[in-house]
Order: C-alpha cells, then sequence, then structure tokens
C-alpha cells in the first residue's frame, strides 16, 4: 500500500518531535540519576568545635532537600588541621597542595570551604575554573581577599564561581545582651591573638562597632603568646571594673614552641579567670564558657548548605548574593555560672536557645 507523501511528512515530523521529547526527558532526568558531588574542605581538624557544627548544618541542609549521601550525592571531607598542627606558612601551603590535587581529581560539582585558610590557600585558586565554591565561616572582609584575586565583583552579585556566607560575629548584640544582664557592666576586656584569623576578627570588632556603639568601655589586648595571654587573665581578674572578658584567642605558642588552641586555653581561663566569658560563639559555651549572644555555627552551615542546594538545582553561584551569618543563639552554661555565683534570671533562661548542664545541652524558651 502507498503512504501518500503528506502521511509521510507528518511521520517524520511525529518521529522527529517524540525524539526531542524522550532527549529533553533524559536531560531532565540526569541530575536525579546521577549522585552529585561535594567536596567540603576544613580548615580544621576533624571533630573541631567550630568545624563540625558547620559541616552537619551543610549536610542537614541538603539532607532536608532530598540530597543524601550514599543515594543521590557523594560527600568528600579533607581535614587540613591549619589550627592545631599544620599552623605555620610553610605547612599550610602543603595542606593547600594537597587538598587541590584532591579536589581535582574528585571533580566536585561544589566545594565548600569551612574557615579563611581553606578559602585563603585553596578556592582563590580556583577562580572561574569548572566547580562551584561556596564558602562558610570567613572571617576576613571579601574585599580584601578579592584584591588578592578577583572572585567577585559584589557580594551582591559576585560574577564568578564563588559565594557564601561571612561570619558576623553579633559582637554589639552580644554586649547588649550582656548589659542587660549585667546592669553595671562599665567594662570589657577583648583577647586576641596573632594568627590571621585574630587579626581577622580584630577588624571585624573595629568594623562592627563603627555601625553602632556599644554601651560600656572596652580594651583589646592582644596576645603575642601563651605567657602574654595568661597575664593578661589575672591581670582581669584584678581591674573591679570589667565585667566581662570576651576571649578570642584560640591560636597561642608559649616559649618552648608548644601550641595551645581552644580547649586547652579555655580549660585554663575557666580554671583561673573570675571574670564571666562572653562566648563568641555557641560551640565555646559547650566548651565551659558563660555564654550569652553567640554565633551559631550550625546555623551559618545550613545557611551555606542552602547556598549549595541552589546550585546543585542549577543556579550559577555568581547571581547568588554573599551573605551574612543571620542568626545568633542565645546560650548559657549553667555550670560556670555556678562557679561564678551568677544567678541567671528565669526570664533571661526561658529566653534562651540553648543551656549547657553539665556536658548536656537543654533548648530554652525561644
Amino acid at each position: 500500500m502507498m503512504i501518500p507523501k503528506r502521511g509521510i511528512s507528518l511521520v517524520l515530523c511525529l518521529s522527529v518531535l517524540f525524539f526531542l521529547l524522550s532527549m529533553c526527558v533524559h536531560a531532565m532526568g540526569a541530575p536525579s540519576d546521577l549522585p552529585r558531588r561535594i567536596f567540603i574542605l576544613h580548615s580544621y581538624e576533624s571533630g573541631h568545635v567550630c568545624g563540625q557544627p558547620q559541616h552537619d548544618g551543610v549536610i542537614g541542609a541538603l539532607g532536608d532537600a532530598g540530597f543524601k549521601d550514599r543515594e543521590n550525592l557523594e560527600i568528600r571531607s579533607y581535614f587540613m588541621d591549619t589550627k592545631r598542627k599544620n599552623n605555620t606558612p610553610e605547612l599550610i601551603d602543603e595542606q593547600a597542595r594537597i587538598a587541590l590535587k584532591a579536589i581535582r581529581s574528585f571533580r566536585p560539582d561544589v566545594l565548600v570551604t569551612l574557615d579563611d585558610n581553606a578559602f585563603r590557600t585553596v578556592a582563590l585558586d580556583l577562580v572561574d575554573e569548572p566547580v562551584s565554591i561556596v564558602f562558610c565561616g570567613m572571617n576576613g572582609q571579601p574585599e580584601d581577599y578579592n584584591k588578592t584575586r578577583r572572585f567577585m565583583e559584589s557580594r551582591a552579585r559576585p560574577g564568578h564561581n564563588i559565594t557564601g556566607v561571612y561570619e558576623k560575629l553579633h559582637f554589639v548584640d552580644a554586649i547588649r545582651v550582656h548589659s542587660k544582664l549585667f546592669p553595671g557592666l562599665k567594662k570589657i576586656w577583648i583577647f586576641l591573638d596573632m594568627s590571621p584569623t585574630g587579626l581577622a576578627i580584630h577588624r571585624q570588632i573595629k568594623l562592627e562597632m563603627a555601625k553602632e556603639q556599644i554601651p560600656c568601655s572596652y580594651e583589646i589586648r592582644v596576645a603575642k603568646g601563651w605567657e602574654d595571654y595568661q597575664r593578661g587573665i589575672q591581670l582581669s581578674n584584678q581591674d573591679p571594673e570589667v565585667g566581662a572578658i570576651y576571649p578570642v584567642a584560640v591560636l597561642l605558642k608559649d616559649r618552648s614552641g608548644t601550641t595551645y588552641t581552644a580547649p586547652e586555653i579555655f580549660a585554663w581561663t575557666i580554671r583561673n579567670s573570675r571574670k564571666p566569658e562572653i562566648a563568641v560563639n555557641y560551640a565555646f559555651t559547650k566548651m565551659g564558657l558563660f555564654g550569652g549572644a553567640a554565633v551559631d555555627f550550625w546555623s551559618m552551615g545550613r545557611q551555606a548548605g542552602q547556598m549549595v542546594i541552589k546550585i546543585l538545582r542549577g543556579k550559577n553561584p555568581g547571581r547568588i548574593p554573599i551573605e551574612e551569618a543571620e542568626r545568633y543563639a542565645l546560650v548559657f552554661n549553667l555550670k560556670r555560672a555556678k562557679q561564678l555565683r551568677i544567678e541567671i534570671p528565669p526570664d533571661v533562661l526561658m529566653a534562651a536557645d540553648e543551656i549547657i548542664v553539665g556536658k548536656k545541652p537543654v533548648r530554652g524558651g525561644r
């Protein structure tokens, strides 16, 4: 039987149409069929009190969006350990070389960097390469890093392959909360170290106070080493006007070259300081500091995770605005309060996000 020419044309058109539709369906289904690859690069060692909550926040956000490890997601992590072990410029650079090799071998869809050392030494080497990058927990100003290697046109529209979450300290909020808790607060001492992170935090504090005033006087003390920090704490004990300290020195070396990081520094501080500590972040309250309004690392990680989700769903990182950490947590350590003979009013405790009782956190009323 002969098929009319018009019939042949119709069959051909329908065949082409079905072929194109099947190709579109296949293309649309590919991302969900193949596991997406995420590489999380830590400046810290494994299980670090600052790095782990950020990591967990990222993974939690991905899981809630349907991206599950070992199902449709493959996650690789590397710990540069630049705080405790590899904390000289030479050792940090060596870790960066190892990390870059691992990243290029893994070929992730998204690289997440936690803290400044990972961003500065690795992410900036990958500007405009075929990998999307989300930073988290950055203390240095993005504009300063941009002078080293141009990775953004503006915070509102980065324009390259990098976006992320800047770690706003909420320093002014923390001091205001503490001054309400202690209405007679006259002075606080801020303890910093000389590490790159310490210097970045110093600038962050200055920038926040340039925008908003705090309701007391303050003194910034940059510890040159472990012994200098110890002297500073002892001097603060002797000054009756010092109503609180803000300890952000988390990398110190003594005269013999021994390194002290947050666990050792804070353990000594708790034993020797007679002033309540305003904790810069939630994790430090769990380590024994008094607390107050503190950066919530888990929430910051989750915020970065939301950016990763947008990228996995097809959005260009250059069109995702760089954000500040949105949330701080109100957290108190009751064991430390008892040591200092401080009674926290019930209404303040009810407003807290969490209350640390011994080693176990208890959810507050917010």
